[in-house]
């Protein structure tokens, strides 16, 4: 007696199970979506003030964040006031057209964004922006 399940290893496979693929990729975009949220860099949380005007298309090198706390931040990476003129000079000698976009919480003292400014400026950086957001 013959079975009906014994096959011939010499016939082509025609069609192709594509479940399991799919069940791989559900599990892959799962594990990314859970992993995502610990591998970014953590951020300071910002209330930048309120303005009319200002351009959005600031291209820049120097991202400089500074918290209600007065928590400093160079491009994500938590630094102090004082060693910011001298970051700020290495920036400055590997692109000589560096640009800042210093973003403020708008409550952080006048006097903490005026020495942000000024180191920067002291290393060489002329050209700087203050991040804001539009009134609508």
């Amino acid at each position: 007696m013959g079975s009906s399940f014994q096959g011939n290893d010499d016939e082509p496979i025609t069609q192709i199970n594509v479940t399991p693929f799919v069940d791989i990729i559900l599990v892959v975009l799962i594990i990314f979506m859970v992993t995502t949220p610990i591998i970014m860099k953590p951020s300071i949380n910002i209330q930048l003030p309120k303005a009319a005007s200002g351009d959005e298309s600031t291209p820049t090198q120097l991202n400089i964040a500074i918290s209600s706390q007065g928590v400093i931040q160079l491009n994500g990476v938590t630094t102090e006031e004082d060693k910011l003129n001298a970051q700020a000079h290495e920036i400055l000698a590997k692109n000589p057209e560096a640009q800042a976009v210093i973003a403020a919480d708008k409550d952080v003292p006048h006097g903490k964004v005026i020495g942000v400014i000024d180191a920067i400026k002291s290393a060489g950086i002329t050209k700087f922006a203050i991040s804001i957001d539009k009134k609508k």
